[in-house]
């Protein structure tokens, strides 16, 4: 009788089952591991929005800026900064994240006034483009640069007012 060598196929099995149960435990902490990436990372966007926003208005003498055009780099480089044009002070991906489709770690960025025409005052904020698949919290911060969050789902950057509501409450950090 000859001696057979290799695996049965019920080790293999127990194998792929030990290996399946590792992947079930392992890939929701790797999904909330991500998530939670993608909110630090906007978090810090507002508060790159909101430093920017304070150096334009710094450098320009006209107020916030009312798009993240104005803030960002133009497409064809930053040659020479402009109020109209950009001001560059924060990258093209950030500019560029203002839709669902474009966004930047999940998130998608916003900026305008405060109130409806006050250069003096600004809102800027981020929220999640897949609502509990990118991001469960979204994220504002007015001219006083204190980044206040929300978990309820988001579509939109949040007024003046509402941001500093006591349903956005600040960011613990």
């Amino acid at each position: 009788m000859r001696k057979q060598k290799g695996f049965s196929l019920i080790e293999l099995l127990i194998v792929v089952a030990i290996i399946l149960i590792i992947a079930a435990i392992a890939i929701p902490n790797l999904l909330r591991a991500r998530m939670s990436a993608n909110e630090s990372s906007a978090a810090a966007g507002v508060r790159t929005i909101a430093t920017a926003q304070v150096t334009y208005n710094t450098t320009y003498q006209n107020g916030y800026a009312d798009t993240l055009v104005k803030l960002g780099t133009p497409a064809a480089g930053c040659t020479t900064p402009d109020a109209s044009t950009g001001a560059c002070l924060i990258d093209n991906v950030l500019t560029a994240a203002t839709t669902t489709t474009t966004p930047k770690s999940g998130y998608v960025f916003g900026v305008s006034f405060g109130s409806s025409a006050d250069k003096n005052t600004f809102v800027a904020g981020a929220f999640p483009a897949k609502f509990n698949s990118t991001g469960l919290r979204s994220f504002c911060t007015t001219e006083d640069n204190v980044v206040h969050q929300n978990s309820a789902s988001q579509t939109a950057i949040p007024s003046a007012t509402d941001c500093i509501s006591a349903t956005w409450p600040a960011l613990n950090n």
